[in-house]
């Protein structure tokens, strides 16, 4: 059994602490407050517990991860982690958990499927759901700790019988593409692996337009959605069937494609019918300029903390390159991706 880190930065509330104890549920664990107290935190299990500011930051926290940082990119590595935060106001609380996990995944911390309860100012978050559940907010707030607690303490995501199928999907132009060359680099090393690949471009996946609950919930229960097309007749399947999902995605202004956005919008109504929870992401980014961090924190955040993809250790390989070809270019870029290529081997 993994020892247990809660890295508290801030004095949490009296919400957050009863958020905390609910995760925790009497489990024995170590407390870190401070950039002073870290030390080795390979191979723990670690819980970010966040109280955040008006301006939803945390100067301790910073300090934190700039010492994780000044360790190796491997300080954090076979650690899994989880992330707990609660705000007096009512924004920043889902930006902070993207910019907590994107920095903790660089240092190789992998994230399970939903790691993340929020709860902002009056908990309006909750408000949507007072119909699914039929209780009070913080009593829907406590209830999904319970859940977070359960899933984070009983995950045993390599004890599962792995197919060894990798599903790629991206929108990109093969002859111009300098995200593809990069695929194509990855695609060289892995072995024994049955590789998908689906193109979702040319303008040919609708956008979901917000049908009722129980509209997408009927259809996903079949496996379908009500605007069909490549995404029920191709996509879906091929999801079911694979271990992973790999994401390629250039970054023309700061945003994943919009291609790729509508396919993962679209992903709700099969996520009405199954969850992902043992289903990893993985990602490929070129930027012409910067901004990969953008795209990786968007990724997070529409799959692993909302779709319940399983979020392994270093999940994105990025890279900058504007002109055509200039991928093969980027030093060590073979190298960077053959390593890339061994980490998708080693999750599925």
């Amino acid at each position: 059994m993994k020892e247990i880190v809660v890295i508290v930065p801030e004095n949490p509330s009296k919400l957050l602490s009863k958020m905390m104890s609910t995760v925790l549920d009497n489990r024995d664990f170590t407390i870190v407050k401070s950039a002073d107290e870290v030390e080795n935190l390979q191979n723990k299990r670690i819980l970010f517990v966040l109280e955040l500011n008006e301006i939803g930051t945390s100067n301790v926290l910073n300090n934190i991860f700039s010492k994780l940082y000044k360790m190796g990119k491997d300080s954090l590595k076979d650690s899994e982690g989880t992330v707990l935060i609660h705000s007096n106001y009512t924004m920043f609380t889902k930006t902070m958990a993207q910019s907590v996990i994107f920095l903790a995944n660089n240092l190789g911390c992998s994230f399970v499927g939903r790691p993340l309860v929020e709860a902002t100012g009056n908990l309006e978050n909750f408000i949507a759901m007072e119909k699914v559940y039929n209780m009070p907010l913080e009593n829907i707030c406590l209830y999904q700790c319970q859940e977070l607690g359960k899933r984070f303490f009983c995950d045993d995501f390599n004890s599962i019988e792995k197919k060894k199928k990798l599903l790629v999907l991206h929108s990109s132009n093969r002859q111009v593409s300098n995200t593809l060359t990069l695929w194509d680099m990855v695609k060289k090393s892995l072995h024994n692996i049955e590789i998908n690949e689906i193109n979702v471009g040319n303008g040919n996946v609708l956008d979901c337009k917000g049908c009722p609950y129980k509209t997408c919930k009927h259809l996903g229960n079949q496996s379908r959605c009500f605007y069909g097309g490549i995404v029920v007749e191709e996509i879906y399947p091929a999801i079911l069937e694979a271990d992973s999902l790999l994401f390629i995605c250039p970054n023309y202004n700061d945003m994943i494609t919009a291609n790729l956005v509508a396919t993962i919008n679209r992903l709700t109504a099969l996520y009405r019918q199954t969850k992902f929870y043992d289903k990893s992401i993985f990602s490929i980014i070129v930027s012409g300029y910067s901004g990969g961090d953008a795209l990786g924190k968007q990724l997070i955040s529409s799959l692993n903390m909302n779709k319940t993809f399983r979020l392994p250790p270093y999940f994105s390989l990025m890279a900058i390159a504007n002109d055509k070809g200039s991928i093969e270019k980027v030093p060590n870029i073979e190298t960077l991706a053959k390593s890339f290529a061994e980490r998708i081997i080693n999750s599925i």
